[in-house]
């Protein structure tokens, strides 16, 4: 009874730690106030600024069109890299799951300086054109996406694509109708969690990105820095809302695998 009553407490802690402070974040963002700790009156100007105030509706759709695009070329890549990685010899594959470690585990910082010498001073890209901003999350994020391609590669009957070949399939058109099917929640799973690091990513955004862009990570940092009260305010707004999307978007997907896991013992 202690043990089960501590572990409840342990729990609780835990929830409270991670979650109190957007909550606080999120009562701010429905009041007037400038500054946290005092609450002094109702008020949603706030989302009338995030919403209305044209710098910070181009910073957001900036923001989304970056991570769609980047988190699109990444699955791409990331797949492929997969599925190549899985039907190659065992030493080429090893290989090919050691470099791709190399980026999950390499600090950001590194991650964006080297490519902004890279592409900026090597090959003299130049920085207004997106290209190195675009080739540094495509980096940060192919590789998780491999991540979450290769176990459902490993889970996936092998013998499935083989069959489609004996029976007269192309390679292409096996792999097409065959083998994307069976790891397309993983494909889904790596594409979500592509648009979320491209969306949080600071300092890969900040070595590469041009001087007149901004995304959502690089303008809270900045707008800390002396932005008006007004901007700041919008900010916790900005949070609000993007933390009830994410809110959403966990609960459909929660629900959705239920009701799958219901329709498949009931077919059984």
């Amino acid at each position: 009874m202690i043990r089960k009553l501590f572990r409840i407490i342990f729990i609780c802690l835990v929830l409270l730690f991670l979650y109190a402070p957007i909550l606080v974040l999120m009562v701010y963002s429905f009041t007037d106030s400038a500054n946290i700790g005092v609450i002094r009156e109702i008020s949603f100007d706030n989302y009338i600024t995030l919403f209305t105030k044209s710098e910070l509706r181009s910073m957001i759709w900036g923001t989304i069109v970056l991570a769609v695009l980047s988190a699109v070329l990444a699955t791409i890549l990331g797949t492929l890299g997969a599925i190549g990685a899985f039907y190659s010899k065992k030493q080429i594959m090893v290989a090919i799951n050691t470099v791709n470690q190399v980026p999950v585990v390499n600090a950001d910082v590194v991650t964006g300086f080297s490519i902004c010498i890279l592409l900026a001073v090597v090959v003299g890209v130049s920085k207004d054109s997106f290209l190195p901003l675009v080739a540094g999350h495509v980096t940060l994020c192919a590789p998780f996406v491999y991540l979450s391609v290769l176990p459902k590669l490993k889970q996936m009957d092998g013998s499935l694509y083989e069959a489609a070949i004996d029976l007269g399939a192309s390679p292409a058109t096996a792999l097409w109708r065959i083998v994307i099917p069976q790891i397309f929640s993983g494909i889904i799973s790596g594409f979500a969690l592509a648009i979320t690091l491209s969306l949080d990513d600071y300092f890969i955004t900040t070595y590469t990105k041009p001087a007149t862009f901004d995304t959502i990570s690089t303008y809270v940092v900045n707008a800390t820095k002396g932005a008006q009260t007004e901007i700041k305010t919008a900010l916790w707004a900005l949070s609000t809302v993007i933390f009830l999307i994410v809110l959403c978007i966990v609960a459909a997907m929660n629900f959705a695998a239920s009701v799958k896991e219901k329709n498949g013992k009931a077919g059984a």
